[in-house]
């Protein structure tokens, strides 16, 4: 940040020059990375302002408040979303809930985040897409996939939490693994929910 000083009509200004333009993707970018290092509770507009050495009201042009920006941090999250190809080996449903899964555990905090924007209904709904898709794409995989995702938001939370707690020494009682068995309960989950959900389709369209 530069401090561009000026006289004019003999009175002395001093106003402050951000040295560079950011654009909406590399505001994203930054809250990420500031997400990462201090946690969801320290992501203020006023603290990213300071990141990027602009005032706090230069965010508002590319966001309306605040939850409009972790709506963007919570799609660039979940762009991280990988299914696995047709023609694996592995349950396509199954790979997608491990992909939106694995999204949220690569950043800090990063299942609160889409927690709250889901909460609101913000964002762009890409986790959701695939796992409508990986389910089978018609109305059942549609309600199918918003279960699933809210599965998958709590599993994750309550890890990343743990993980948190641990971190500063709240849970000694958890001991040296802080998630314990909750890596095999989620693929445990997940099978279970899949079970019953093709289950009830099958039923579902034995009946038309």
């Amino acid at each position: 940040m530069n401090l561009n000083s000026v006289h004019l009509n003999g009175v002395h200004y001093t106003r402050i020059m951000s040295p560079t333009r950011h654009d909406r993707d590399g505001v994203v970018d930054v809250a990420l990375d500031l997400l990462d290092r201090v946690g969801l509770p320290d992501l203020s507009m006023r603290r990213l302002a300071t990141e990027l050495g602009v005032q706090p009201s230069a965010l508002y042009w590319h966001f309306e408040n605040k939850q409009q920006l972790l709506a963007a941090v919570a799609d660039r999250i979940l762009l991280r979303v990988d299914i696995a190809p047709a023609g694996s080996s592995d349950d396509p449903a199954r790979a997608a809930a491990t992909a939106v899964r694995d999204a949220l555990l690569a950043y800090r905090d990063g299942a609160e985040v889409v927690m709250s924007t889901h909460a609101l209904g913000l964002g762009s709904g890409h986790a959701r897409g695939r796992l409508i898709d990986a389910l089978g794409g018609d109305t059942d995989a549609e309600t199918g996939a918003d279960l699933l995702l809210q599965f998958i938001l709590g599993h994750t939370l309550l890890v990343q939490q743990r993980l948190h707690a641990h971190s500063h020494g709240a849970a000694p009682e958890i001991g040296e693994d802080p998630t314990g068995r909750l890596e095999a309960g989620f693929d445990t989950g997940i099978r279970i929910f899949l079970a019953g959900f093709r289950s009830s389709d099958r039923e579902h369209q034995t009946l038309k």
